[in-house]
């Protein structure tokens, strides 16, 4: 059994973390799972859009603990296996927000610490209505401060920090109120639903959508007088695409574009 599930439909790629035993943590398998089934997407130009959910009851409940206290124990590894450990997420996490491609998280159960990390990480995130969401380290003595990151660049500070000092879980609702997640759905239709907003992205132009999420990141990080001249850069680059020409000359034409890409 693949801890990591691959699923191809059309141009979407659904990925399934698959130890739901574990609640789909992050442990040294998953994460070298991850990585490298994000690597091999990124260059593969028959996918558009990744999606990506957790079997059994939770979506993901953050790092192994037990993978964690292991190296505690292990006198070998000291300080350095932590930092191996958060250098090896940080990694994954920094691949999802630089793949062309978008990724939407498809949330259920639950999605705590480093499980909700991730979804503050991904580009969009359905999720099903009874989810809850926390960066619940603090409860057992450890500031959530790597789940901070995406979290803070997700929700407002105060709203982010009152989670990360309380560690108390918030529901679906309020998550999608806060920024974390783009829509609640039914449980029953969350699988539906995460796939009809996958196939609307995944019916665009693609090298537009790819350019779009390089420069959406890039421009983020700017001054705003920055971040107009190079998104200015960016729209002409698009503009000279063969397909955008297409694209804009079918819409004055009044029928469907014939995109090569």
């Amino acid at each position: 059994m693949a801890i990591l599930e691959v699923t191809q439909r059309d141009a979407v790629t659904h990925l399934t973390m698959n130890s739901p035993e574990r609640l789909n943590a992050l442990s040294d398998e998953m994460l070298a799972a991850l990585q490298e089934r994000l690597d091999a997407l990124a260059g593969d130009p028959s996918c558009r859009v990744i999606t990506l959910s957790g079997a059994g009851k939770a979506f993901c409940a953050g790092h192994d603990l037990r993978q964690m206290q292991a190296l505690r124990q292990n006198e070998d590894a000291g300080a350095a296996g932590f930092a191996d450990l958060f250098a090896r997420c940080t990694d994954v996490m920094l691949k999802i927000q630089s793949m062309p491609q978008p990724v939407i998280a498809q949330v259920h159960g639950i999605a705590t610490a480093a499980g909700c990390q991730l979804v503050a990480t991904c580009d969009m995130a359905v999720a099903a209505q009874g989810t809850r969401f926390g960066v619940n380290g603090v409860n057992i003595g450890l500031f959530c401060s790597t789940p901070m990151v995406a979290l803070s660049r997700n929700v407002a500070p105060k709203k982010a920090f009152e989670m990360l000092t309380t560690g108390d879980f918030i529901d679906a609702g309020r998550a999608e109120e806060i920024g974390l997640v783009n829509r609640v759905v039914a449980a029953d239709t969350l699988e539906a639903e995460t796939a009809a907003l996958a196939d609307r992205i995944a019916g665009k132009l693609g090298a537009a959508v790819r350019i779009g999420k390089q420069a959406f990141y890039t421009q983020l990080a700017m001054e705003t007088a920055d971040a107009y001249a190079y998104t200015g850069g960016v729209m002409v680059e698009n503009l000279a695409l063969r397909d955008t020409d297409e694209g804009m000359q079918a819409f004055i034409e009044k029928r469907a574009p014939d995109w090569k890409q």
